[in-house]
Order: structure tokens, then sequence, then C-alpha cells
């Protein structure tokens, strides 16, 4: 990377348009010029794609759009010091130093290598107060080539504190008394990982003390040494997400922040975490089995925000087996017609291509084109997806006790779930499963014992007795109330008609809407999913299906309202919103319902009663018109498993055009509001 960026990929003082797009698409055209991209156009739209998945934009005046591309043969950066400024998504305003990082397509290690050093370095005011002052594009290219390519020697000092690890060996010497480690992580794990990362490093070393950090992000993370977590004197954990393998820090004094304080305030972590190093009352790892962050006002986590955190967990990682299973069982009835729901098990596993099923015999009326081979391919279809659909609750249950207990939570949970399928409690026996196992688990991992049977607790003590435990519990004490439960809640369900539909689909509409992929829209969505499961074999007037549809229905009309809004009236709505209203189009139409973020965001006070009041209509009027929806996930393009596609395309269109509505309307009464 000698060569990574030149003279002739640097722009001072640029006018390169005033939007991102416009900046990213003259920066491509630089690397162009300067004979660096073997497709200009190719490594424009790559990065572009990428800005739509979340803005590149930082704190501090800074961008980095990036990309791995075809458009370019070899690694490559491009600068510009913009004037005027350009948004690109950062919460505390427009950039004017912008970074193109272009990856040969496959060159994965070198683009996050890159993104790595970069960020660091930007948590730096005088890497950043450099360029701004830089004089020549040579002498900007020249401070920009110090941190992403120095020389040999400082280059291994670097990367053995950007790896944020220990050395695989011992260190010869103990650590200081008031050593610190630390751990950063980001959602996305890239740029904010590591600039977390560079500011409690720069603040430990004006406060004098040793601190090593493991960046847990995209480009791998090397685990610190376990000799230098013993020798610590306390944690900090600056992570928006969990920590991986918690358990190694148990019983350390312990500050927890997301990564923004660490970025914004990493001289107070720093002091914080001192001054616990030496108070017995301070907030500690706890558990060798748990997480620390699992308990209820532990680091100030409130006991909602711990609940809401483990239910989401375990919702998260359930999420893939209904979007996988329920779409296959979609395609499963699109080939083989709804009638294979009866013989599709016996069909999958009794024929073969070559011993195609007779139709006539068993009944299959619907299978396309009134064929053997595709009710044969939708027997297996339906398997499969039947299949991934019964690990709905088994994953819901073992995911919520991994957030409580960490990984020797797993295994008792998954089984807790199994049981509860198996009493049929349903999702609510998985969650209360879930909960118990990971509880005891966590009981059972707190228990003192000698040095040798440690390595046994995780692996086999944890997992045997929270299973028994909790199992028992389950079977004995809970399966019946849980199961009657479960039952009444069935019921209620099949019982509504007419007018407590039509608000049972107001409800799930303004649950899906309100926090657009947040727990309420979540919990909305999984009881739908668990419905769907249960009534595989049901009419597509079943009142399952009819709450799945309403659900799917409400969660797309956010972002298409949206996307709507940005083009009727474009002026109410920044450069940046306009473009993030074109990928609203596809996120919408996709049932993304986190493609509304971006605007919620930046007005939520308009943006937010709107949608929710289009959702709610489109909700209620999928209801009303008894639309059936047989697939958990896939908005438009899962049409084939809809009853009564016209009443979905109506309570879509409907409840879109409310929303969009309402949202320019309010935009419109605010900026009169403001003008006057």
């Amino acid at each position: 990377m000698s060569d990574l960026i030149t003279p002739t990929l640097v722009r001072l003082d640029a006018d390169l348009g005033g939007e991102k797009t416009d900046v990213i698409r003259a920066l491509a055209r630089v690397v162009g010029e300067a004979g660096r991209a073997v497709d200009v156009d190719r490594l424009a739209e790559d990065a572009l794609a990428r800005e739509t998945t979340s803005p590149t934009g930082l704190n501090g005046g800074i961008a980095i759009p990036h990309c791995r591309t075809a458009g370019v043969s070899e690694p490559t950066l491009a600068f510009a010091r913009l004037q005027p400024t350009v948004d690109f998504g950062a919460k505390d305003g427009a950039a004017d130093l912008v970074f193109l990082i272009a990856a040969p397509d496959g060159g994965e290690a070198t683009h996050l290598q890159l993104l790595t050093k970069l960020a660091r370095a930007l948590v730096k005011p005088d890497f950043t107060t450099a360029l701004r002052e830089a004089a020549t594009p040579e002498a900007a290219a020249a401070a920009i080539m110090d941190v992403v390519s120095p020389a040999p020697a400082a280059a291994a000092a670097s990367s053995a504190a950007s790896s944020g690890s220990a050395p695989t060996t011992a260190p010869e010497a103990p650590a200081a008394a008031g050593s610190l480690v630390a751990v950063t992580a980001c959602p996305t794990g890239i740029a904010h990982t590591y600039m977390a990362a560079e500011a409690l490093e720069a603040a430990a070393r004006k406060a004098g003390v040793e601190l090593q950090v493991e960046t847990q992000g995209s480009a791998g993370s090397t685990p610190l040494d376990p000799q230098v977590i013993e020798q610590a004197s306390a944690v900090i954990f600056a992570v928006d997400v969990g920590v991986r393998d918690r358990a190694r820090f148990a019983g350390k004094p312990v500050v927890s922040s997301g990564v923004k304080r660490a970025i914004d305030d990493a001289d107070a972590m720093i002091a914080e975490a001192l001054r616990n190093a030496g108070d017995p009352h301070a907030p500690r790892v706890e558990g060798s089995a748990g997480t620390e962050d699992s308990v209820p006002g532990a680091s100030g986590e409130s006991v909602a925000a711990t609940v809401r955190r483990i239910l989401m967990t375990g919702v998260s990682y359930m999420i893939p087996f209904v979007a996988a299973g329920g779409l296959l069982i979609a395609l499963g009835f699109f080939f083989g017609g709804y009638d294979i729901t009866g013989p599709g098990n016996d069909i999958a596993t009794g024929n073969t291509i070559f011993n195609l099923p007779d139709l006539g015999e068993l009944g299959l009326e619907h299978a396309l084109f009134d064929s053997a081979f595709f009710a044969y391919l939708g027997a297996l279809l339906f398997t499969l997806g039947g299949t991934a659909f019964g690990f709905l609750v088994p994953a819901l249950a073992g995911y919520i006790a991994f957030a409580i207990a960490d990984r020797p939570g797993i295994a008792p949970g998954f089984v807790m779930g199994a049981i509860a399928g198996t009493v049929n409690s349903g999702f609510l026996g998985g969650i209360v499963g879930g909960v118990l196992a990971g509880l005891v688990a966590r009981w059972i991992g707190s228990w003192k014992v000698a040095p040798w049977a440690r390595g046994l607790m995780p692996v086999l003590v944890i997992p045997l007795g929270a299973t028994l435990v909790s199992g028992l519990i389950m079977l004995v004490v809970l399966a019946k109330p849980l199961s009657a439960l479960m039952t009444a809640l069935t019921n209620g369900l099949n019982s509504m008609t007419g007018g407590a539909s039509v608000l049972l689909g107001v409800v799930v509409g303004l649950m899906m809407a309100f926090d657009m992929g947040g727990p309420l829209n979540k919990v909305a969505y999984g009881v739908a999913t668990a419905g769907l499961g249960a009534a595989a074999t049901a009419s597509g007037n079943a009142p399952e299906l009819r709450l799945m549809a309403a659900v799917m229905i409400a969660g797309m009309v956010p972002p298409l309202a949206l996307a709507l809004a940005t083009v009727v009236r474009p002026n109410l709505f920044s450069p940046a919103e306009r473009e993030n209203g074109k990928a609203a189009w596809f996120l919408g139409a996709s049932f993304i319902t986190e493609g509304a973020i971006p605007f919620a965001a930046a007005d939520p006070l308009r943006v937010i009663p709107s949608i929710m009041v289009g959702s709610a209509v489109a909700g209620g009027l999928s209801e009303l018109l008894s639309v059936g929806l047989r697939a958990p996930h896939g908005g438009i393009f899962v049409l084939f498993a809809v009853s009564n596609i016209l009443g979905f395309l109506i309570a879509l269109a409907v409840g879109t055009l409310v929303s969009a509505a309402m949202v320019v309307f309010l935009k419109s009464l605010g900026r009169d509001t403001a003008a006057a």
C-alpha cells in the first residue's frame, strides 16, 4: 500500500456538489483521472450502494464512504477537503473532510484494515488539524500516508496497539497495579469500534495508566491475554452490542457505556475506572457463566432495559428460523398447492425425482400446472420449511437463556423451548422456559468450586444442572398453566371477528410503526409468526393468517409512505432524506420497516405519529378485508402466499397514502409556523 494515496488523489477546498451523492461521484472521477479505476461508474455505484445501508458520516466533520468494488484493481484512497461542507448523515452536522476508500472486489481484509487505521487516526486532533491546515495536496497525502501506511517499524508497533490485545505469550513482568483493560464494539464493527479504542488509549496515556484494548470489530478480534485480564484493576466496556466471552472478566470492577461516550469523554471513563478499582461497592462483572449486564441495575441498566434486551436477543436469533421456514413453507404451497400439508412429509421421504407421486391418489388438486414434478418439489420445500419452523420456539428460548447466562445457557434454553412445544404452551412457554433456564444456569455458574472443576462447569455441570432443574419445573409446575393460557389466547384470537379483529389490526399496526424494528415492533411480529406456525394447515381466512397479513402490511407502510412523501414534496426534506427516500421504496416493498428510521430520527415529532396513523389504518383494513398471509416475510415478493391479493394491495395503498399525506401536512405546518 505504498502508493495508496498520492497528491493526484487529493482535492483541497473543493466544491464537489451539494449532496453526498455528488461528492462520491466526483471522488470516483478523481480516482479515474488518476488512472486508478478500471470502471469509474461501477466504483461510484458500489460506494453509493454501501451508503444506503447506513450513513458514513462521523462526528467532527468527517465522512468515510467506502466499498469493495470491481471498479478498482488495487486499494485506493481519495481525499477531499470540501468547501462548502456536505451532509453525510452525522448527527453533529455536515462534513468537510471526506475519504473515499476503494478496495478490489474480494479484498475485504484490505478494506477493513484501511478503515481501522483511518478510524483510529480520526480521533487524534493532530491528524484532522493537519488535514484542515494542509496547504498543498502533497502535504495532505503525506499526512494520510503516515497513518494508513507507516514505516515498517512503526507499523509493527501500530499493529500491536491496534489489535488491542496482549502478546500471545505472557508479559515478562506483571502489569502495573493501576492497569486497565477495555473492550470496544459497535454494531457494524468498523469505524466507531476503533475510534473508541483510540480515544481510550489516548486518555490512558494522558492519565499515566496502562491500558490494553480488545476491539471486537469486523476486522477480527484478538482476545486479551488471560494473564493481562487477571492483573487488571478494572475493565471498561465501551460497547453498543454484547461483549463476546464476557465471563473472562468476571469479578472485575466495570465501567459500561456505549462507544459514543468513549469517543466523546474517554478521560472521564478512565478516571471512573480507576475510582472503581479501589471501591469495593463498585459494579462488577458478575458470575463465571453470565454477563454483568444481565443483572437488573448493574452499571445503571434499569429492570425494563434488561428485560427488553433479553427478549430482543431471543427474538433476533429466532427471526432467521422464522424467515427461512416460513418462506419455504410458502414456496411449498406455491408449487404443491395447499393440499400438500397432508401428504407432504410422506412424499418428501417416500418419493424421488424418478418416482413422482400420483396426484389423483393423494388428492393433490392444486399443484402448479397440475404437475407431479411440482407437487414433489412443493413437498420437499414444505418439509424443509416445516423443519426450520420447528426451531422457532426452541431458538427463542435458547437465546433468551443465552442473553442471561451466556453460552452455558443455550443448551438448557433450547431444551425448554422444545418442552414448550411438547406441552403445547407455544411462544409463551418458550419465553418462560428461556428465562427459567437462563436464571438457573446463571445461578449454578455462580457456585464457588475447586479450581480443577472450573473447566467442567460451562460444558457439563451448568448445562446438565440447568436442564434438569428448569425442565422439572417446566413439566411439573408450569406445563398445565402455560398450556391453558396459550389455549385461551388462541381461542380468543379465533373468536375475533368483525370489529374486534379490526381493532386487533389497528393495535398491531400501531406497534409495528411506533419503533420501526424495535421491541414493540418485534413483539407484534413475534406473536404473528408464532401463530403462523400453528396455522400451517389452516384455511386462508384463519385468524392467525389474517394477523400475519396485518402485521406485514402495517410494517411496509412507514418506509413506503416516506418514500412517497419525498417525491410529492421534496422541498420538505433534506438532500440526505431525499436520497434515503430512494432506498425506502425497495425497503418498504420488502417489509423492512427500519427504512423509515432515518426520517424518524431527524424529525420524530412529525414522522412517528404520521406513520403510526397510516400503519393503524392499513392493519385495520387488512383485517376488515380478511386478507390472509402464509409467509412471514418478503413484502410484495410473496404475493403468491396471500389470500385476497386485491385486499392486500388496497390496505397497503390506503395506509401509505394516509401516512404520506399526514407527514407532508405536518412538515408543511411546521415550515409555515417557522416562517411566521
